[in-house]
């Protein structure tokens, strides 16, 4: 059986921030690395050679998804993820924890899991009672309506482990329960011990199915605590005691310090396993989560905000949407190499997101993937040769 490991091979002075490499059955990953989302085994409006140009190492998938369709036992015949898609490098897939909160107490509410000034210190009671929502949890599991037709679905922890096995990723995630951002204290304690008791189950189920894999799959916990520092240590060290391959940061921050909280987290963590922040994009927020040990993550911004026109470059963020670029022949940027950059203009480009092309999406995805990509891959060089404070500040008052 093909095996999972994490080397270290470089790390900043007084700083939590390394760079590495992860091995798995389906190539190797070098850390810090932005993983693309793909969620249902396909990043939205591109082929896998186009994701393979951007720089691209991974792909995450989302299991609730692949669940309702076309079901893991399709994706299993089909070779598990990375065949079926095409994708020639490593995968992962999360627990479907997600959607407990997209689906439960941010259904029909504009409810992010980034909290920022004083919205974490709303009481979320009202949200998680809500009769609309999608996803009712208990100890035991969550029962979820299907957001296609309605029909019932449920996930428990040994569920989301043999819905994982059968997709077959070289990484996955324990279910856990992602909490609101005004989520108060005690339910935040709640949804941890909760957590930790899942995390628990996933293993064991794990441990079994592991006997029958053909490749090795490595589990990650999820570390859960929203903005509270004795939750988020709590949780750790709670982890840390279990056989888990990797781990992950999850739930909901504070936008104003969830650089803070990623760095209580990896504090605890083990140096010798590698740690995955769930759901971060932003290049501010990259920068802080790879200063505070951070080794991967991953984010659907990139391919969103490209369905919408928008592109991020060296300046900051754009919408070619706007007017002002119906005659602007520059490139997106001019000091990126991708095969956009390279081959159309920014009028072009509006011309097809205006106008609601495909083709808009697909040049501003590879845009905006390469450019994310590529920024992690210079973070970790900067690593490397010890320069990374001077990118940091460079890069950030350019952008900002």
């Amino acid at each position: 059986m093909n095996k999972f490991s994490f080397t270290q091979h470089s790390s900043i002075k007084n700083r939590l921030a390394r760079a590495g490499t992860i091995s798995t059955p389906h190539g190797k990953i070098n850390t810090p690395a932005f993983i693309t989302v793909g969620t249902a085994a396909t990043v939205k409006s591109l082929t896998p050679e186009q994701v393979k140009s951007t720089g691209a190492q991974a792909v995450l998938a989302n299991t609730y998804h692949l669940h309702l369709r076309p079901g893991e036992q399709v994706v299993a015949e089909g070779g598990g993820l990375a065949s079926f898609m095409n994708w020639p490098g490593p995968t992962f897939t999360d627990s479907g924890g997600f959607q407990v909160f997209s689906l439960g107490a941010a259904f029909g509410k504009e409810i992010s899991k980034i909290a920022s000034g004083d919205d974490s210190s709303q009481s979320s009671s009202e949200n998680r009672s809500s009769h609309a929502q999608k996803a009712v949890i208990d100890d035991q599991g969550v029962s979820f309506s299907s957001h296609l037709d309605g029909s019932p679905l449920r996930l428990t922890p040994e569920i989301s482990m043999k819905i994982q096995h059968k997709l077959g990723a070289d990484i996955i995630f324990a279910f856990d329960e992602c909490t609101s951002p005004l989520a108060d204290y005690e339910y935040q304690k709640q949804a941890l011990e909760r957590t930790t008791a899942w995390a628990k189950r996933c293993l064991n189920t794990h441990k079994e199915l592991k006997k029958t894999d053909k490749n090795y799959i490595a589990l990650f916990g999820v570390v859960q605590g929203g903005r509270h520092q004795d939750l988020r240590r709590q949780s750790a060290r709670e982890l840390v005691e279990l056989d888990l391959d990797g781990f992950g940061i999850g739930g909901s921050f504070n936008k104003d310090d969830m650089a803070s909280a990623v760095a209580w987290v990896c504090q605890e963590l083990p140096a010798s396993k590698p740690r995955h922040l769930l759901g971060i994009g932003e290049p501010i927020d990259l920068f802080n989560a790879i200063e505070n040990g951070i080794d991967t993550f991953d984010c659907v911004s990139p391919t969103r905000v490209a369905r919408n026109g928008a592109a991020y470059t060296s300046t900051g963020r754009i919408n070619l949407t706007n007017a002002k670029y119906k005659k602007d022949f520059r490139p997106i940027d001019s000091k990126c190499r991708c095969y956009s950059c390279l081959s159309f203009s920014r009028a072009y480009i509006s011309h097809l997101s205006r106008s609601g092309e495909m083709l808009g999406a697909t040049l501003l995805s590879i845009h905006n993937l390469y450019f994310i990509t590529n920024l992690v891959d210079r973070i970790r060089e900067s690593i490397i040769d010890q320069s990374f404070f001077e990118l940091k500040k460079n890069f950030l008052a350019s952008y900002y």
